[in-house]
């Protein structure tokens, strides 16, 4: 997008240490200034450091930078260390000082009404001296945020408290800011804005997501760990300390969906969370963040309402296993209704995207790929009248002798990026990029190796090819898909193909394709982490602790969006869409050789 310089304006600078200043900028500042600033009124060293703006390292200017925006400074990796010190601003300068209230919201959506109002009631409540109360569940820091009258209004989650941030109260510790966390694919202070953008996309609040902003926020309860402060002091847990966090409106409920059956559940609100789980592609959709609410009145006996929240771990960076609840839920089972189909076809990608630029600036290009590419996918499932069962089981991953198989969607956008491999080897085209990375996140140095059997014989040479595709060795990825068939053709009939578009003149060609590649198996996974390597900053510790490198799950990165540039995006997008009718005819063609089975089972035991 075009930016335009742009004049005087706030800014809230964070360390990666969850220390955050917020300053006033003209547009005689710089990069420089703005370190300088920040080492003066936080007492924080700026040498070998970098001022970043989501996927932006910021070299000098700062017109890029939107008001009421976040930056990050982050230190390079021989150079940084989470003993740095975290002290409230003690500048001579008056200048150099925090000017901004108890609650900044960042931004100016007018999404955020009714944020601006929560925020409002809190402050008053805070000038009355009540007290937020310390959430003790879940692995990261948390706050209720009270009214005058006592009651919770907001749920508040700092950036530095997340799991294996540097001032998580729970133990899950030794990450820096903006380096990968808990999942892979989601960095260490990012889950925040990641619920912020759940709340934007659910439009007409068509899944209910409760209102959620982003904000500087100031108070004395929020935890800072000893290994943050100098020499461990601990003082500062009594001072006012400012966080950037994420505020979602307080929801009253009755219990969650793991303390409630799900049977219970309208089929509307289990269709209309698992729309907005497609599209967000959420890897954490469990039972515990399915808030569940009674309905008074008459005739309302036994009906509920669903509320889904914690949406931290949505648009990741890189294609992995999702975590849908509901997908086995009879709900999922049933076909969409004609007012969920008017949503999905209304649903644009590309203005989704956009929206999402505008509002949230620091959200990194490779999130907005995923939206994009998964709400192409529902929108496609849809229009073939796959259930969301079947959206959810080719998007989630399957384990076949103990290991980590890819997704059906996976396939297709690994078919997708091999068609574009081809093509550029047929018309090579060199480019040299100059694109800085802050972490390994952004340019992971992954090997694919194709290793095709030839006529079964193990001792022939094998060639690798290196297509791009992540971490991943074997055949065909569309073959994979046919093996479902086979396994029910073995059992019987061939089975019926089920009604549907007509194919497209393409599905002849992919079908060659396919058999074409029939003989070429799939090969073991060979990815392995180094802990403590340099050269992998997601596994390297940054702190005493190391908690954090021995928790994190072994995670298989089979697709990776990022790596490619404008032109081969559009180009992927386009193959991508291609494939999907021929790979929703062999679902299709699964669940219903699966119904056979159950029917011809449950006959035969009786």
């Amino acid at each position: 997008m075009e930016v335009k310089p742009a004049g005087r304006r706030r800014v809230f600078v964070q360390t990666e240490t969850g220390c955050v200043l917020g300053m006033e900028l003209d547009r005689r500042d710089n990069v420089h200034t703005v370190k300088r600033r920040l080492q003066i009124a936080l007492n924080v060293p700026i040498e070998e450091s970098s001022l970043t703006f989501g996927d932006m390292v910021l070299k000098n200017d700062l017109s890029a930078v939107r008001n009421d925006s976040p930056l990050l400074l982050t230190r390079n990796y021989l150079h940084r260390s989470s003993s740095t010190p975290c002290l409230s601003p003690t500048g001579r300068d008056i200048q150099q000082r925090d000017q901004s209230g108890l609650i900044e919201i960042l931004g100016q959506s007018s999404q955020f009404v009714r944020a601006r109002i929560l925020v409002e009631d809190i402050v008053r409540a805070i000038k009355m001296g009540v007290d937020p109360i310390p959430v003790h569940s879940g692995l990261g820091g948390a706050y209720y945020f009270r009214n005058a009258k006592g009651e919770s209004v907001a749920i508040v989650k700092p950036t530095d408290e997340e799991p294996f941030a540097p001032n998580n109260p729970k133990g899950f510790v030794g990450k820096a800011l903006g380096q990968p966390g808990l999942k892979r694919s989601v960095r260490v202070g990012e889950t925040g804005l990641r619920e912020v953008a759940a709340y934007l996309l659910d439009y007409d609040r068509f899944a209910n997501v409760p209102p959620t902003t982003l904000v500087k926020i100031t108070h004395s309860i929020f935890n800072v760990n000893d290994g943050v402060n100098v020499n461990g002091n601990n003082t500062l847990k009594k001072k006012l300390v400012s966080k950037i966090a994420s505020l979602q409106q307080f929801i009253p409920h009755d219990f969650d969906a793991s303390d409630h059956g799900t049977s219970s559940f309208p089929v509307a609100a289990v269709h209309r969370i698992g729309i907005l789980d497609i599209r967000i592609f959420n890897t954490d959709r469990h039972a515990g963040n399915l808030l569940v609410r009674k309905l008074d009145g008459i005739g309302r006996f036994g009906q509920v309402d669903v509320i889904p929240i914690d949406h931290g771990l949505c648009l990741p960076e890189s294609l992995e296993d999702p975590y849908f609840e509901w997908i086995h839920w009879p709900q999922s089972s049933i076909p969409f209704s004609e007012d969920e189909l008017d949503y999905i076809e209304n649903l644009d990608p590309v203005r989704d995207a956009e929206m999402l630029r505008r509002e949230l600036p620091m959200i990194r290009e490779a999130c907005l790929r995923i939206l994009v590419l998964c709400t192409i996918f529902l929108k496609e499932a849809a229009i073939n009248k796959l259930c969301l069962a079947e959206i959810g089981e080719m998007m989630s991953r399957e384990f076949r002798r103990d290991e980590e198989e890819p997704s059906e969607l996976e396939i297709v956008c690994m078919e997708a990026k091999r068609l574009i491999a081809e093509r550029e080897i047929l018309s090579p085209k060199g480019e040299a990029t100059d694109e800085e990375f802050q972490f390994d996140l952004d340019r992971e140095e992954v090997e694919s190796d194709f290793i095709p059997k030839m006529g079964g014989d193990d001792s022939t040479a094998r060639t690798p090819l290196n297509l791009g595709f992540g971490t991943f060795s074997g055949r065909n990825p569309l073959s994979k898909l046919d093996e479902a068939i086979e396994e029910e053709e073995d059992n019987g009939e061939a089975l019926e193909e089920p009604d549907g578009p007509p194919a497209p003149k393409w599905a002849s060609t992919v079908s060659k394709l396919s058999m074409s590649l029939k003989n070429i198996s799939l090969g073991e996974k060979n990815q392995k982490y180094q802990g403590s390597k340099l050269g992998s900053g997601y596994l390297a510790s940054t702190s005493g602790h190391g908690s954090a490198n021995e928790q994190l799950p072994a995670s298989v990165s089979f697709v990776e969006l990022g790596d490619m540039n404008e032109e081969e995006w559009v180009l992927f997008l386009e193959k991508f869409q291609e494939l999907l009718y021929p790979a929703f005819v062999k679902r299709k063609s699964v669940t219903l050789g699966q119904r056979q089975i159950q029917r011809l089972g449950t006959s035969c035991q009786f």
